[in-house]
Protein backbone atom coordinates (compact mmCIF):
# COMPACT_ATOMS: atom_id res chain seq x y z
CA UNK A 1 0.00 0.00 0.00
CA UNK A 2 2.80 2.38 0.87
CA UNK A 3 4.53 1.51 -2.40
CA UNK A 4 1.40 2.39 -4.40
CA UNK A 5 1.05 5.73 -2.65
CA UNK A 6 4.71 6.56 -3.29
CA UNK A 7 4.29 5.72 -6.97
CA UNK A 8 1.19 7.90 -7.18
CA UNK A 9 3.03 10.79 -5.51
CA UNK A 10 5.94 10.45 -7.95
CA UNK A 11 3.58 10.47 -10.93
CA UNK A 12 1.75 13.48 -9.50
CA UNK A 13 4.97 15.44 -9.00
CA UNK A 14 6.13 14.56 -12.51
CA UNK A 15 2.81 15.77 -13.91
CA UNK A 16 3.19 19.08 -12.07
CA UNK A 17 6.66 19.56 -13.51
CA UNK A 18 5.46 18.75 -17.03
CA UNK A 19 2.50 21.10 -16.54
CA UNK A 20 4.87 24.04 -16.36
CA UNK A 21 5.98 23.38 -19.93
CA UNK A 22 3.01 21.94 -21.77
CA UNK A 23 -0.75 21.86 -21.71
CA UNK A 24 -2.68 19.60 -19.39
CA UNK A 25 -5.67 17.53 -20.43
CA UNK A 26 -8.68 19.79 -20.98
CA UNK A 27 -6.64 22.96 -21.55
CA UNK A 28 -6.96 24.72 -24.89
CA UNK A 29 -4.72 26.64 -27.22
CA UNK A 30 -5.66 30.24 -27.88
CA UNK A 31 -6.37 30.95 -24.20
CA UNK A 32 -4.14 32.44 -21.50
CA UNK A 33 -3.79 29.58 -19.03
CA UNK A 34 -3.18 30.30 -15.34
CA UNK A 35 0.17 29.00 -14.11
CA UNK A 36 2.49 29.42 -11.13
CA UNK A 37 6.19 28.68 -10.73
CA UNK A 38 7.90 28.48 -7.34
CA UNK A 39 11.67 28.64 -7.07
CA UNK A 40 13.82 29.11 -3.97
CA UNK A 41 10.83 30.36 -2.02
CA UNK A 42 9.82 32.93 -4.67
CA UNK A 43 6.48 32.57 -6.44
CA UNK A 44 5.92 33.72 -10.01
CA UNK A 45 2.39 34.01 -11.31
CA UNK A 46 2.18 33.87 -15.08
CA UNK A 47 -0.19 33.30 -17.96
CA UNK A 48 0.79 31.18 -20.91
CA UNK A 49 -0.94 30.81 -24.26
CA UNK A 50 -0.30 27.99 -26.70
CA UNK A 51 -1.16 28.01 -30.41
CA UNK A 52 -4.48 26.70 -31.65
CA UNK A 53 -4.20 22.94 -32.26
CA UNK A 54 -0.95 22.89 -30.31
CA UNK A 55 1.18 19.86 -31.15
CA UNK A 56 4.12 19.08 -28.88
CA UNK A 57 5.84 17.44 -31.84
CA UNK A 58 5.91 20.76 -33.69
CA UNK A 59 8.25 23.69 -33.07
CA UNK A 60 7.00 27.15 -32.11
CA UNK A 61 8.54 30.56 -31.36
CA UNK A 62 8.20 31.89 -27.81
CA UNK A 63 7.40 35.41 -26.63
CA UNK A 64 7.86 36.75 -23.10
CA UNK A 65 6.07 40.04 -22.43
CA UNK A 66 6.86 42.22 -19.40
CA UNK A 67 4.01 44.41 -18.13
CA UNK A 68 4.25 47.89 -16.63
CA UNK A 69 4.24 49.09 -13.02
CA UNK A 70 0.48 49.58 -12.93
CA UNK A 71 -0.11 45.90 -13.63
CA UNK A 72 1.90 44.55 -10.71
CA UNK A 73 -0.01 42.39 -8.26
CA UNK A 74 -0.93 38.85 -7.27
CA UNK A 75 -4.18 38.25 -9.16
CA UNK A 76 -2.43 36.63 -12.15
CA UNK A 77 -4.72 38.60 -14.42
CA UNK A 78 -3.88 42.30 -14.52
CA UNK A 79 -0.68 41.70 -16.50
CA UNK A 80 -2.89 40.91 -19.51
CA UNK A 81 -4.29 44.48 -19.73
CA UNK A 82 -1.83 45.64 -22.41
CA UNK A 83 -0.65 43.48 -25.30
CA UNK A 84 -2.34 40.16 -24.60
CA UNK A 85 -5.16 40.74 -27.07
CA UNK A 86 -2.68 41.59 -29.82
CA UNK A 87 -0.97 38.19 -29.54
CA UNK A 88 -4.22 36.30 -29.07
CA UNK A 89 -5.91 37.89 -32.07
CA UNK A 90 -2.83 37.26 -34.22
CA UNK A 91 -2.34 33.66 -33.15
CA UNK A 92 -3.56 32.18 -36.41
CA UNK A 93 -1.08 34.25 -38.41
CA UNK A 94 1.72 34.00 -35.85
CA UNK A 95 1.34 30.75 -33.88
CA UNK A 96 3.56 31.00 -30.82
CA UNK A 97 3.87 30.21 -27.15
CA UNK A 98 3.25 33.52 -25.37
CA UNK A 99 4.06 34.13 -21.70
CA UNK A 100 2.88 37.07 -19.57
CA UNK A 101 4.56 36.89 -16.13
CA UNK A 102 3.26 39.09 -13.30
CA UNK A 103 5.54 41.04 -10.98
CA UNK A 104 4.33 41.46 -7.36
CA UNK A 105 3.95 44.96 -5.92
CA UNK A 106 6.98 44.32 -3.70
CA UNK A 107 9.34 43.86 -6.64
CA UNK A 108 10.45 45.41 -9.92
CA UNK A 109 11.57 43.80 -13.17
CA UNK A 110 14.84 45.69 -13.47
CA UNK A 111 17.55 46.53 -10.98
CA UNK A 112 17.15 50.28 -10.60
CA UNK A 113 16.70 53.16 -8.19
CA UNK A 114 14.36 56.12 -8.59
CA UNK A 115 15.86 59.03 -6.62
CA UNK A 116 12.84 61.26 -7.21
CA UNK A 117 9.22 61.25 -8.43
CA UNK A 118 9.43 64.41 -10.51
CA UNK A 119 7.24 63.70 -13.54
CA UNK A 120 9.10 64.33 -16.80
CA UNK A 121 12.22 65.07 -14.78
CA UNK A 122 12.03 61.74 -12.96
CA UNK A 123 15.40 60.05 -12.89
CA UNK A 124 16.26 56.36 -13.06
CA UNK A 125 19.58 54.92 -11.95
CA UNK A 126 20.19 51.43 -13.33
CA UNK A 127 22.36 48.90 -11.54
CA UNK A 128 24.20 46.35 -13.64
CA UNK A 129 26.62 44.54 -11.35
CA UNK A 130 24.07 42.74 -9.19
CA UNK A 131 21.99 39.60 -9.35
CA UNK A 132 18.52 39.98 -10.86
CA UNK A 133 15.61 40.89 -8.63
CA UNK A 134 13.75 37.83 -7.25
CA UNK A 135 10.88 37.90 -9.74
CA UNK A 136 13.14 38.43 -12.74
CA UNK A 137 15.29 35.57 -11.52
CA UNK A 138 12.30 33.20 -11.64
CA UNK A 139 11.29 34.51 -15.09
CA UNK A 140 14.79 33.73 -16.37
CA UNK A 141 14.53 30.24 -14.89
CA UNK A 142 11.12 29.77 -16.50
CA UNK A 143 12.47 30.97 -19.84
CA UNK A 144 15.36 28.50 -19.63
CA UNK A 145 12.95 25.69 -18.75
CA UNK A 146 10.77 26.51 -21.74
CA UNK A 147 13.66 26.93 -24.18
CA UNK A 148 14.74 23.41 -23.23
CA UNK A 149 11.40 22.01 -24.37
CA UNK A 150 11.49 20.31 -27.80
CA UNK A 151 8.40 22.20 -28.99
CA UNK A 152 10.12 25.60 -28.58
CA UNK A 153 12.15 26.86 -31.54
CA UNK A 154 15.18 28.16 -29.63
CA UNK A 155 16.20 30.29 -32.60
CA UNK A 156 12.99 32.30 -32.22
CA UNK A 157 12.75 33.49 -28.61
CA UNK A 158 11.51 37.07 -28.25
CA UNK A 159 11.12 39.60 -25.44
CA UNK A 160 9.06 42.76 -25.28
CA UNK A 161 7.53 44.94 -22.60
CA UNK A 162 6.33 48.41 -21.73
CA UNK A 163 7.37 51.06 -19.20
CA UNK A 164 8.68 49.12 -16.18
CA UNK A 165 8.48 46.14 -18.53
CA UNK A 166 10.48 48.01 -21.15
CA UNK A 167 13.21 48.36 -18.55
CA UNK A 168 12.79 44.68 -17.76
CA UNK A 169 13.17 43.87 -21.45
CA UNK A 170 16.58 45.56 -21.58
CA UNK A 171 17.70 43.69 -18.46
CA UNK A 172 16.32 40.38 -19.71
CA UNK A 173 18.19 40.94 -22.98
CA UNK A 174 21.61 41.37 -21.42
CA UNK A 175 21.08 38.46 -19.07
CA UNK A 176 19.95 36.17 -21.92
CA UNK A 177 21.83 37.81 -24.79
CA UNK A 178 22.87 34.43 -26.19
CA UNK A 179 19.28 33.13 -26.33
CA UNK A 180 17.11 35.94 -27.68
CA UNK A 181 16.33 36.48 -31.35
CA UNK A 182 15.20 40.06 -30.67
CA UNK A 183 14.04 42.48 -27.98
CA UNK A 184 11.41 45.20 -28.34
CA UNK A 185 11.30 47.54 -25.31
CA UNK A 186 8.57 50.20 -25.23
CA UNK A 187 8.96 53.46 -23.24
CA UNK A 188 11.69 51.96 -21.10
CA UNK A 189 15.38 52.37 -20.40
CA UNK A 190 18.35 50.40 -19.21
CA UNK A 191 21.98 50.28 -18.07
CA UNK A 192 24.19 51.72 -20.80
CA UNK A 193 27.18 50.02 -19.19
CA UNK A 194 25.67 46.67 -20.19
CA UNK A 195 25.33 47.56 -23.88
CA UNK A 196 28.31 45.39 -24.82
CA UNK A 197 26.37 42.44 -23.43
CA UNK A 198 23.43 43.14 -25.73
CA UNK A 199 25.16 43.18 -29.09
CA UNK A 200 23.95 39.69 -30.01
CA UNK A 201 20.30 40.81 -29.76
CA UNK A 202 18.62 42.97 -32.44
CA UNK A 203 16.58 45.76 -30.82
CA UNK A 204 13.60 47.72 -31.99
CA UNK A 205 12.92 50.41 -29.40
CA UNK A 206 9.74 52.51 -29.12
CA UNK A 207 9.03 55.71 -27.21
CA UNK A 208 6.62 58.65 -27.20
CA UNK A 209 8.24 62.07 -27.51
CA UNK A 210 5.70 63.57 -25.09
CA UNK A 211 6.31 60.93 -22.43
CA UNK A 212 6.16 62.59 -19.02
CA UNK A 213 6.61 59.38 -17.01
CA UNK A 214 9.76 57.87 -18.55
CA UNK A 215 11.58 60.50 -20.57
CA UNK A 216 12.45 59.40 -24.13
CA UNK A 217 16.09 60.20 -23.42
CA UNK A 218 16.37 56.83 -21.68
CA UNK A 219 15.49 54.96 -24.88
CA UNK A 220 17.73 57.26 -26.92
CA UNK A 221 20.67 56.66 -24.60
CA UNK A 222 20.24 52.89 -24.86
CA UNK A 223 19.96 53.10 -28.65
CA UNK A 224 23.22 55.02 -28.85
CA UNK A 225 25.02 52.77 -26.36
CA UNK A 226 24.04 49.56 -28.17
CA UNK A 227 24.99 50.97 -31.56
CA UNK A 228 28.34 52.24 -30.29
CA UNK A 229 29.02 48.79 -28.81
CA UNK A 230 28.51 47.28 -32.26
CA UNK A 231 24.99 45.99 -31.76
CA UNK A 232 21.95 46.28 -34.01
CA UNK A 233 19.32 48.69 -32.74
CA UNK A 234 16.72 50.98 -34.23
CA UNK A 235 14.11 53.24 -32.71
CA UNK A 236 10.65 54.56 -33.52
CA UNK A 237 9.67 57.81 -31.79
CA UNK A 238 6.00 58.71 -31.79
CA UNK A 239 5.66 62.47 -32.05
CA UNK A 240 2.21 62.74 -30.46
CA UNK A 241 2.40 59.90 -27.94
CA UNK A 242 2.79 60.36 -24.22
CA UNK A 243 3.60 57.39 -21.98
CA UNK A 244 1.10 55.19 -23.82
CA UNK A 245 3.45 54.65 -26.76
CA UNK A 246 2.50 50.98 -26.65
CA UNK A 247 -0.77 51.92 -28.39
CA UNK A 248 0.86 53.14 -31.64
CA UNK A 249 3.52 50.41 -31.33
CA UNK A 250 0.88 47.68 -31.20
CA UNK A 251 -1.06 49.38 -34.00
CA UNK A 252 1.97 49.12 -36.28
CA UNK A 253 1.58 45.90 -38.26
CA UNK A 254 5.37 45.66 -38.46
CA UNK A 255 5.57 45.20 -34.67
CA UNK A 256 4.61 41.52 -34.94
CA UNK A 257 5.89 41.03 -38.47
CA UNK A 258 9.39 42.20 -37.57
CA UNK A 259 9.40 40.23 -34.32
CA UNK A 260 8.46 36.89 -35.83
CA UNK A 261 10.85 37.33 -38.75
CA UNK A 262 13.85 37.45 -36.44
CA UNK A 263 15.94 34.33 -36.00
CA UNK A 264 19.02 33.82 -33.90
CA UNK A 265 21.97 32.28 -35.71
CA UNK A 266 24.05 29.62 -33.94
Amino acid sequence: MIRVRSTFLLIFLMACQIGVAQMQAGEKGGEYLVKTKISNGDTLNYRIMYPHDFDENESYPMVIFFHGMGERGSDNKTQLVHGSRLFRDSLQEYPAVVIFPQCPVTDYWANLYRPDEGGAKRNFDFFYNENPNPTMSVVIELADDMIAQPFIDNSRVYASGLSMGGMGTFEFAYRLNDKLACAMPICGGGPRAKAEGMTEVPFWIFHGLKDDVVHPRYSMMMLKAIQQAGGKAKITLFEKANHNSWDPAFADTDYLRWMFNQRRSF
